[in-house]
């Protein structure tokens, strides 16, 4: 049955790389990535999400003074391309930074990262819940955008990696953090550092996944699992709190992180902006399999 679908209050403005529409009925935010050119989170996509959700923790905040409850109890997050989640941060951006040798561009860019990773790790410190639905390939920040919200929802035929130790860089937007409440350090540390791609199931049995859905039915799964999931909320609420507590990540934890990255990625040299430039051809097609073909060329080296 397709859901009530309102086009959202016009507190959200103009978001020109954002698609987002408000599902009144169940009280389901939709938050669209739509980004031009290749389906990576370049810096107008960045400010689209940073603008989108802090005007959700706005209008919840001024809908609990003056109704005592959240209006928008969900937030999804998925993509408009039909293969594709992310392929994380904007590799060609990186390059020529990286050549320019300009860190404050880098930290810049990690900085709007951080102000939407962040909010939605935290959901928005509201009683609410994020969501990633991936039905697709999510790799390097991709991969990061997908575990910052508290439930990912993954179709089979996505997958999932985390490729920068292709190029000497590790993910620096929150992978290591948020995998590590989901995983013992150790499996972390192998799934930041081998370069592999894992498949949707792969990430389920291992406990990344929280639902696996089958191949085009993601929208179904998570209105499926928001159904269950308002059975309990005040449970669930209170769950999310004591993890927030127990497996606390600050937004100064995420900028440290990232200023590691932001030094790191100033000292690649030629040989690591090539592969760059390879990975960046290779995601230009559009193809898991060139993608794992490049990963095992490079790792074969």
């Amino acid at each position: 049955m397709t859901p009530n679908v309102l086009q959202f209050p016009p507190v959200f403005g103009s978001l020109g790389q954002l698609r987002v529409r408000f599902d009144e009925s169940r009280n389901v935010l939709w938050t669209i990535m739509n980004p031009r050119g290749r389906a990576c989170f370049n810096e107008g996509l960045l400010e689209d999400l940073r603008k989108c959700y802090w005007n959700v923790e706005e209008y919840n905040r001024k809908h609990i003074q003056e109704k005592g409850n959240c209006s928008i109890l969900y937030t999804v997050l998925c993509s408009s391309h039909p293969t594709v989640y992310s392929y994380g941060g904007d590799i060609h951006l990186f390059k020529n930074m990286i050549l320019e040798k300009d860190g404050k561009g880098l930290r810049n860019y990690a900085q709007l990262c951080i102000d939407t990773v962040y909010r939605l790790s935290v959901n928005c410190n509201l009683p609410m819940t994020t969501i990633s639905l991936v039905q697709g390939e999510a790799l390097g920040g991709g991969f990061e955008g997908a575990l910052c919200c508290s439930y990912i929802v993954a179709e089979r035929r996505s997958r999932f990696g985390l490729p920068e130790i292709l190029f000497n860089l590790f993910p620096g937007m929150g992978a290591y953090h948020f995998l590590a409440r989901r995983l013992v350090l150790k499996k972390v540390e192998e799934l930041m550092t081998s370069g592999t791609i894992y498949s949707a199931e792969e990430l389920y049995e291992l406990g990344v996944v929280d639902v696996l859905a089958e191949n085009g039915c993601g929208e179904k799964a998570v209105y499926d699992f928001v159904r269950d999931h308002r059975r309990r909320i005040k449970a669930h609420h209170g769950i999310d709190a004591v993890r927030q507590d127990y497996s606390r990540v600050t937004k100064a934890d995420l900028e440290r992180t990232a200023d590691i990255w932001v030094d790191t990625a100033l000292k690649l040299d030629r040989s690591d902006i090539k592969i760059m430039e390879r990975i960046v051809r290779a995601q230009s097609t559009k193809s898991s399999e060139t993608h794992q073909a490049l990963s095992a060329d490079i790792v074969g080296v």
